[in-house]
């Protein structure tokens, strides 16, 4: 046993230490990559901005408006594992190769079976989220809380509940959001670089993000302000954003894990 973990410390890379404002330069290096190759970029994000529309037209029919935001969540927890064909796509760039659709589809299939695991586990913490989010918004408005669809958003307003909700809901979300940056921050990009497994690559994101905490808790908020200004205008800037930070992420990788 000890021999196996000195083996697989042995195979996790060297990481490297970098500016506090270091993410600057990874959006620069992606929105590079971005524009030489627009139409893989807008495709990704496209089909991102499809899906929340379905997402919430879905919620809204079934009557369940207040879910769009945790359901929303999803786009910051699994939206990484989306962007696996952006990751390729850099790397062939990167590599002076050429960058089509074909070719992209390498980043989901070279290392496809870790990346499924990541994918379950991603979707797995995602769901978990979606099932607390649904509990806090029971015990804070009760369990027989129910009223007109057209009537949901100024009932909530006025219940002496919302604050708690919101502070709560925020805080739970948070952790989860948290947890989720941690596990994927570069795992992700590393999979589809790299031979290696979904636990190793975990633990290598973990160390990244753990040896650069201001990097990191700044690309986070990047991320987050980002995706959320996206949201706003019914999910259509998440076109451009999705494609900006997928290729950034790419160049945050290289840039972190020697």
């Amino acid at each position: 046993m000890p021999i196996d973990a000195q083996t697989a410390a042995a195979r996790l890379p060297a990481i490297r230490v970098v500016r506090p404002d270091r993410p600057w330069a990874w959006l620069t290096a992606g929105w590079r990559d971005l524009m030489a190759n627009p139409q893989i970029g807008f495709f990704y994000g496209g089909g991102l901005t499809v899906i929340g529309w379905v997402m919430a037209l879905l919620l809204l029919w079934a009557q369940a408006p207040w879910f769009i935001l945790p359901a929303s969540a999803g786009f910051f927890i699994v939206a990484p594992l989306a962007a696996a064909g952006l990751y390729e796509a850099s790397r062939l760039r990167e590599g002076g190769e050429p960058v089509t659709f074909a070719a992209c589809m390498g980043g989901f299939t070279r290392n496809g079976a870790q990346l499924a695991f990541m994918g379950v586990a991603l979707l797995l913490l995602h769901l978990f989220w979606v099932r607390v989010a649904a509990l806090i918004f029971m015990l804070m408005f009760g369990i027989n809380f129910g009223t007109a669809i057209e009537n949901v958003p100024m009932a909530m307003l006025r219940s002496p509940m919302l604050l708690p909700f919101l502070v709560v809901g925020t805080a739970v979300g948070a952790l989860f959001a948290a947890a989720a940056f941690a596990i994927s921050a570069v795992s992700i990009p590393m999979l589809v670089d790299r031979d290696v497994s979904a636990l190793e690559a975990i633990v290598v994101s973990v160390r990244v993000v753990a040896a650069n905490p201001g990097a990191m808790v700044f690309w986070a908020g990047l991320i987050v302000v980002f995706t959320a200004m996206a949201m706003v205008p019914f999910f259509l800037g998440l076109a451009l954003v999705v494609p900006l930070i997928g290729h950034a992420t790419w160049h945050a990788y290289r840039d972190l894990v020697e």
